[in-house]
């Protein structure tokens, strides 16, 4: 027995571990709870004037470079968020059924520009010409890209890859997803950071102070944080830009830091609707289609990893694979959308949006499907679409801090289901994101040092075909984790356990797990004629 003076032992309950949990907790709004009309519409903005900055981002990298001006770039934004609203719709309605915003895909914009350098371009002297020449090629390269994802998606091949799927090798997948663009976040803040700088200390403190600070009957200022902060934030550089600060500022500092360099109002129509082919008839070429048809791969399994990441902020359980399989094929129809209608660009699930559903607890569908609403109809009334897109874009560097953090935490919290004191664990965990990290960055390195990528043959196709997906972290990651978590010591029967498994099991096939019928079961009783397995 314990002399008199020692102190008490512990209460056995102090010492248990936090509870395993199938679905998140504190979630306000879950998929299929939407919250009230007015909330519902400005949480919906709020997702549109995020997906923005993808959608200007990847539109004045590319453009100018084919050749295009102010007008020719305002009509591909225009059209990138046109399709993007259609595609969103589409996945929340057919495919996945999660609150996934569905925008342009940054691992499409190398073979891009590798279509953008041919040399069947190159003699081409008027800027325009040249321009729509080079988005015809582009258009056919993803409509022949677009059948990759669209066969792997609807075939179940995909849904066959994801069943050997465990929450250890989801973990690099989805922590990579948000932490591997760390690129977009404070290197684009520092571009302008006295503006950049301001919105994250905002947002830090609308978002995760003064709900605390100031009690309110509901939650307004984390839930409303971006609306709130991107308002004043807007507000001080207009009159930053109005007071004649950047006058003698060099070009750089003037297009990132003023409110009028877009370019977009000056060149956006008042009312155009884009339609399929606007820029005339598709041209293919195979080099560029293989290596487009590669790239669209890499965008197919960064989006599983974020609607992964989706399912576990919309507080629904793991999602099927089949749901999965569904949501990749609808992602390659997105593909072909936007293929049709001339964005230049591929489709993938929105990164940044998953994010935000974490920052306003929102998992709801119908949010989401109000978003796409917005970004249709902004689409079509180009000026005033125009104006929310000429927000200046460290303001949305600023946000990709926050959101990319939130999706990268995501991956992170799949541990809960690993036993973190076994070996194998950290050794998978800890290999795969490590390579997820350095394989990337010496292709990356390699290729501004020396204008192309390590793997440089006559044919650039080929080329592609390899630097492109080993200059994708989670691509790298889920590759090198999905290898060794499926080949070793699988014998051992605690390693199904470790591996976290076993907690994963229930959700492998749609009808076993009940839950799955109210987050994922298709509208208007269409299961009944493309039932999930």
């Amino acid at each position: 027995m314990a002399g008199g003076g020692a102190a008490p032992p512990p209460k056995q309950e102090e010492l248990q571990p936090h509870p395993v949990k199938d679905q998140l907790p504190s979630v306000s709004y879950c998929i299929t709870s939407p919250p009230p009309w007015p909330e519902a519409i400005i949480l919906g903005f709020q997702h549109y004037i995020v997906m923005l900055g993808t959608s200007v981002i990847i539109p004045s990298a590319l453009v100018p470079q084919m050749g295009g001006g102010n007008e020719e770039k305002a009509r591909v934004v225009q059209t990138l968020l046109f399709v993007a609203g259609i595609n969103t719709l589409c996945q929340s309605f057919f495919g996945t059924r999660l609150p996934a915003v569905m925008g342009g895909s940054y691992t499409v914009v190398a073979p891009t520009i590798s279509i953008i350098m041919a040399g069947r371009y190159s003699n081409e002297t008027d800027p325009h010409e040249k321009f729509l020449r080079t988005m015809r090629g582009t258009q056919g390269a993803l409509i022949i890209a677009s059948t990759i994802q669209i066969i792997l998606g609807f075939s179940g091949l995909w849904r066959n890859v994801v069943r050997f799927l465990s929450p250890l090798s989801a973990v690099p997948l989805i922590s990579l997803a948000g932490f591997g663009l760390y690129e977009l976040g404070f290197p684009g803040v520092a571009k302008c950071v006295e503006i950049g700088l301001p919105e994250i200390i905002l947002m830090l403190i609308f978002s995760q102070y003064l709900p605390h600070a100031i009690h309110v009957a509901k939650p307004v200022f984390d839930r409303f944080s971006v609306i709130f902060t991107i308002a004043i934030v807007w507000l001080y550089a207009y009159i930053l830009t109005a007071s004649g600060v950047y006058k003698n500022a060099r070009t750089r500092t003037q297009l990132h830091c003023r409110v009028d360099r877009s370019g977009l109002i000056s060149g956006a129509p008042w009312i155009n609707v884009p339609y399929p082919f606007q820029w005339g008839a598709p041209t293919f070429d195979a080099g560029e289609c293989f290596a487009m048809m590669m790239a669209s791969f890499v965008a197919l399994v960064e989006s599983t990893g974020t609607f992964v990441a989706v399912s576990r902020y919309a507080s629904a359980t793991m999602i099927p694979p089949s749901v999965l399989g569904r949501g990749i094929g609808w992602q390659g129809i997105g593909t072909l959308l936007g293929a049709f209608f001339g964005t230049a660009n591929g489709t993938a699930v929105s990164v940044e949006n998953a994010g935000l559903l974490a920052l306003t607890h929102v998992g709801s569908r119908r949010v989401v499907q109000i978003s796409a609403g917005f970004m249709i109809f902004f689409s079509i009334l180009g000026k005033f679409g125009a104006i929310f897109a000429s927000i200046p874009l460290p303001i949305f560097a600023a946000l990709y801090c926050i959101f990319f953090a939130y999706i990268g935490a995501c991956g992170l919290s799949f541990l809960q289901f690993c036993n973190l004191n076994s070996f194998r664990t950290k050794f998978i965990m800890g290999f795969s994101l490590f390579m997820g990290l350095s394989v990337p960055q010496y292709f990356n390195e390699y290729t501004s040092v020396a204008g192309y990528g390590p793997v440089h043959t006559g044919a650039r196709w080929f080329n592609d075909m390899i630097n492109v997906p080993f200059s994708s972290k989670p691509f790298v990651a889920v590759l090198v984790a999905f290898f060794l978590d499926n080949t070793i010591q699988l014998r051992d029967t605690t390693v199904q356990r470790d591996r976290g498994y076993h907690w994963w099991n229930k959700f492998r096939s749609f009808k076993t797990d009940s839950r799955s019928e109210e987050f994922y079961s298709l509208p208007f009783n269409l299961n009944k004629f493309f039932p999930s397995v």
